[in-house]
């Protein structure tokens, strides 16, 4: 499990890489400097991610979506949104989600109530105001396994894979991978009742960040 986490890890630390570099790229064009000589085109960004397994841990396919981990394969505008996503929450400054909120094409959904700014409603839901624990949910549920749920324009990617499980059928390979998202105590009761209630972050396939909530 750890070997996994790390290659996850990796994955995501590859997406960032090719945000920084298009970023560097589209600055120094911007600002005129000139270049030292021609450089090679800039690398997919599938083709810099981790290879997938051969076969998702589980069974969860079976019951439900099919767990995937290649986030290569993913629509190119899905990428994009989790670049973003990644980057901003990587600096441990809540306000740098601003910018990702108003270039998204719409407000993402936080609460099941109305928000009218998710940055001020998350300072509020942090545990010391500043939404550090905010940003690290919202990592460590991109570090794991997604789902394509739904069909047509009703189609959605998840994080993680455990929103859309029987968490009474978890393998231990599933558990583990639970108590690294959720708490303990609340990942227990969580099993215990089957159904997963922490947080969750979904994108369309045209890249439209639709919400993160629990």
């Amino acid at each position: 499990m750890n070997r996994w986490k790390n290659v996850i890890m990796i994955g995501l630390a590859a997406l960032v890489a090719g945000a920084a570099a298009l970023v560097y790229a589209r600055d120094g064009q911007q600002g005129g400097t000139p270049q030292a000589g021609p450089e090679a085109a800039p690398q997919p960004i599938g083709d810099r991610l981790p290879e997938p397994r051969a076969k998702t841990a589980g069974a969860q396919g079976a019951d439900g979506p099919k767990v995937l981990h290649d986030m290569g394969a993913l629509p190119d505008s899905v990428q994009r949104m989790l670049r973003e996503i990644i980057l901003a929450a990587q600096t441990g400054k809540i306000a740098e989600m601003r910018p990702v909120l108003e270039s998204n094409e719409l407000k993402p959904m936080v609460a099941a109530a109305h928000v009218d700014d998710p940055i001020v409603y998350w300072k509020e839901q942090s545990v010391d105001g500043t939404g550090r624990d905010v940003l690290g949910a919202m990592l460590n549920i991109l570090s794991s396994g997604f789902v394509l749920t739904g069909k047509g324009r009703d189609s959605m990617y998840v994080w993680p894979y455990l929103a859309e499980a029987d968490l009474t059928k978890l393998t231990p390979a599933e558990e583990v991978e639970l108590y690294r998202i959720v708490p303990p105590k609340r990942a227990q009761a969580m099993m215990k009742k089957g159904a997963y209630t922490y947080y969750r972050l979904g994108i369309s396939p045209e890249g439209v960040w639709h919400y993160f909530f629990q």
